[in-house]
């Protein structure tokens, strides 16, 4: 199966209005990096930004598990027993949005850690 597709059921069976936020959340601070890199001299407005927007990922991350959660749980209670299907639905939203939202949260922080060493070389030059 291509590459692409795996991602895509991916995304949506963490449930598409938690994880393509996160998407979108990545594309944005992936385009700050990248305009700081072009325009910028001083980078800590872009920094700041950049960081608060890591961890507002990281909060929409959690709260997509958290949903995830009460999903599985309603899943069993409509059923009246357990079993691994009834789980799995809902524990994969509860697993897959929390780790989306860990690797934007680690890309956006290698970015923030090269700003800062360019920053720091302009300041030494």
């Amino acid at each position: 199966m291509n590459l692409w597709k795996v991602i895509i059921i991916k995304f949506n069976e963490g449930g598409p209005f938690l994880t393509y936020p996160i998407l979108l959340l990545l594309l944005v601070i992936v385009a700050l990096f990248v305009k700081a890199l072009l325009k910028e001299k001083d980078f800590s407005k872009t920094i700041s930004l950049i960081k608060s927007l890591s961890w507002f990922t990281i909060a929409w991350g959690f709260l997509g598990r958290t949903f995830g959660l009460i999903d599985a749980f309603d899943n069993v209670e409509a059923a009246g027993e357990l079993t691994p299907s009834l789980l799995a639905e809902g524990l994969k939203m509860a697993l897959l949005n929390p780790l989306f939202a860990i690797v934007v949260f680690l890309i956006a922080r290698v970015g923030i850690i090269a700003l800062i060493i360019m920053q720091k070389k302009k300041l030494e030059d």
